[in-house]
């Protein structure tokens, strides 16, 4: 068995708002989000718009979920359809935040997203008594002042109050679990993707080795899952056994692993030079974000769907170039080679770009022969300063003035969406 008392026993609260969208449309309108079937339309005005969210009893009712479209939700007189307020939504997480002020330090809180948060109430115990206590009290209060239902899991490091969280709080409203819990809670998970931390590619890879629950991932031996992953191959391992080292605000994998974009189109587009009119202003956004944070990247990937029209389908593919780069026509070179590949002319409705394998821009080698790097870069770097400075539409390319050209509309939104 593990010997836990090497490791650092918190009382870490993960705490995350059921259906916030949602809910935060059911406060507004003074409707219960548990009991009213509520979906948030990106457009109620265009009736290929998808759901953004959906409230539990639509999603039970009508099978009404995340990615439906506006004409496949039924006609009922108690569903009750709202575009999003990206703005207001925002107004609300600070809303949550504040809340949580009043129990514990600045330092002591991680927004995990606009929706979660951890917060660290180690030593709060002379102050508000039993911590399992103080989060049902937070929970509370956030449902007393902003009609806003949540769920929290505790635990003693962020991964244990994670998996508490989707594994049982999010049935049960609220769940405590400690390092004893590990091999009646955690170890009988199956399928392994229903870990935190693993995704279908790593829960293949783990298949492979005849491993198939988070049991036999702690019973496997440490040097084999670190020869076959290297350093997650540890993670891994130690996760399975409920052990976290990461500090509050670093959460796993710690750091910025990859920068993307993703965009449902408002319309099916039928011709491949209207996807590269939006694939190079997707470049363009991913690309300013890792120069603004001095990182290049090495592998690019794309991802296209096809639309309902063409029953579906589509493809993701990868490619991994020699040098790091965050030059745009670089990355959109890259992204024109897979689409070219893969594309079979077929309408496409959605695009999804990630570019991964950072490195510090500092480190990125100018390559002697070609002439046209340093230009590039200053040319980027102005266009960046304008944009940063006055706005994304600020500077365009002309591509973004053409009817596939979605940069002009996506700047008046909030979060991708009305404000």
């Amino acid at each position: 068995m593990m010997d836990y008392s090497k490791f650092p026993n918190r009382q870490i609260a993960c705490i995350d708002m059921m259906s916030f969208y949602a809910s935060c449309m059911a406060s507004l309108h003074s409707l219960d989000v548990r009991k009213v079937p509520i979906a948030i339309v990106g457009n109620l005005k265009q009736r290929g718009s998808v759901v953004l969210a959906a409230s539990p009893p639509m999603k039970k009712r009508f099978k009404v979920k995340t990615g439906t479209r506006l004409y496949e939700i039924p006609h009922h007189p108690e569903i009750r359809l709202f575009e999003p307020r990206m703005a207001y939504f925002l107004e609300m997480s600070m809303s949550i935040t504040r809340i949580l002020h009043r129990y514990v330090p600045a330092e002591a809180i991680h927004v995990y997203s606009v929706d979660e948060s951890f917060i660290d109430l180690t030593g709060t115990e002379r102050l508000w008594g039993d911590p399992a206590q103080t989060v049902k009290k937070i929970q509370k209060e956030i449902l007393d002042t902003l009609n806003l239902p949540s769920t929290a899991g505790v635990g003693p490091n962020m991964l244990m109050a994670k998996l508490a969280l989707d594994l049982e709080a999010k049935k049960t409203g609220f769940a405590k679990w400690t390092f004893e819990d590990v091999p009646k809670k955690l170890w009988p998970v199956s399928p392994l993707r229903e870990m935190w931390g693993i995704g279908g590619r790593t829960e293949k890879s783990l298949n492979d080795m005849g491993i198939f629950c988070v049991g036999d991932l702690a019973n496997t031996d440490l040097s084999k899952l670190e020869m076959k992953f290297g350093v997650m191959g540890n993670q891994l391992y130690h996760h399975a056994w409920g052990i976290d080292l990461s500090e509050l605000g670093a959460p796993m994998p710690e750091g910025q692993v990859s920068y993307g974009k993703s965009q449902i189109l408002m319309r099916d587009y039928n011709t491949i030079a209207e996807v590269r009119a939006v694939l190079l202003e997707m470049c363009e956004d991913v690309a300013k974000r890792a120069r603004d944070a001095g990182k290049a990247a090495r592998t690019i990937s794309l991802g296209i769907g096809y639309s309902k029209n063409a029953l579906g389908g589509g493809f993701q593919r990868s490619r991994t170039i020699t040098a790091a780069t965050n030059e745009t026509m670089k990355i959109y070179a890259v992204c024109k080679e897979l689409l070219s590949e893969n594309y079979d002319a077929q309408p496409v409705r959605q695009v999804s770009l990630s570019i991964t394998k950072l490195e510090d821009e500092q480190s990125v080698q100018l390559s002697l022969f070609d002439k046209d790097n340093w230009r590039e870069r200053a040319i980027g770097s102005v266009m960046d300063n304008i944009r940063n400075r006055f706005g994304s539409t600020a500077i365009l390319r002309a591509i973004s003035l053409t009817d596939a050209g979605t940069a002009i509309k996506r700047s008046e939104l909030v979060g991708g969406h009305k404000g």
